[in-house]
């Protein structure tokens, strides 16, 4: 289907109330719009769970074989293709032999706080599913997660209430709410965690992150594949060099995931 017909539903069905609401619909439907207007390395596909139809960009390898996957989850408001980081992670991948497939996630409102995502998480845990499918349909056999912010926290809540066929997960920036919701209980989701996990975090980071590390490496202690990263001079943006914490997750996939 054409990117330009997809939003051209997705922004009649925000207008009626039919399928959207507080407007995340219209929001995915113009960051797609946008993206389908300078896309230039990888290509668009058009996944659906929950009968929704959603973003994907996918990006392949040069390499013959094709059997790694990652799929790359953005932060809260973001999309796909957002700048620096997640666009960095598409494109530097696959030069070492995994291809990329990131999602765009459900969103909220333009200026909506965290705690009103936390009712999309399921949402957000049938996109991953269908990502995983499709990337299985592309002839991948090991498929990883990479999560940033909220994307990550998606990524940990959608790992504790589905067995998955993902071989290491990467959290990014991963936050510990202070929140009773049962989406938010990041510690809980870590503890079932037994797969390989990168927990890697900016030294100057926001509040919820930082000052959770310690209590995330005691939620992951049974699991003996995890390891945690602090990145230092940089904040939660990575705006100084991403390049740098792109090369560290690449190079732990490689140990951890195989190439």
């Amino acid at each position: 289907m054409k990117t330009g017909v997809v939003v051209l539903l997705l922004c009649m069905a925000c207008l009626s109330g039919a399928v959207c609401r507080a407007g995340d619909q219209k929001r995915e439907a113009e960051f797609a719009d946008g993206i389908g207007k300078t896309l230039t390395i990888g290509k668009t596909v058009w996944l659906e769970s929950e009968g929704k139809k959603f973003l994907g960009l996918y990006t392949e390898t040069e390499k013959a074989d094709g059997k790694n996957a990652a799929i790359i989850l953005h932060d809260m408001g973001g999309h796909p293709n957002q700048q620096p980081l997640i666009y960095g992670l598409r494109l530097a991948l696959p030069e070492h032999n995994r291809a990329t497939l990131a999602l765009q996630l459900p969103l909220r409102e333009a200026g909506a706080e965290q705690q009103d995502y936390y009712a999309l998480f399921a949402e957000a845990a049938a996109r991953i599913q269908a990502g995983i499918s499709y990337a299985k349909s592309q002839g991948a056999e090991n498929i990883v997660l990479v999560g940033y912010g909220l994307g990550g926290l998606m990524g940990v809540y959608a790992l504790s209430e589905q067995a998955a066929d993902i071989k290491a997960v990467v959290a990014i920036s991963l936050p510990v709410p202070a929140s009773d919701d049962k989406a938010a209980q990041t510690l809980e989701f870590i503890k079932k965690i037994k797969i390989p996990m990168l927990d890697i975090y900016a030294a100057l980071d926001l509040p919820e992150v930082t000052g959770s590390a310690r209590d995330r490496r005691l939620a992951a202690k049974q699991n003996t594949a995890y390891r945690q990263i602090k990145i230092d001079d940089e904040d939660h943006s990575y705006l100084h060099d991403e390049g740098l914490l792109v090369k560290r997750i690449y190079s732990w996939l490689g140990a951890a995931a195989g190439q």
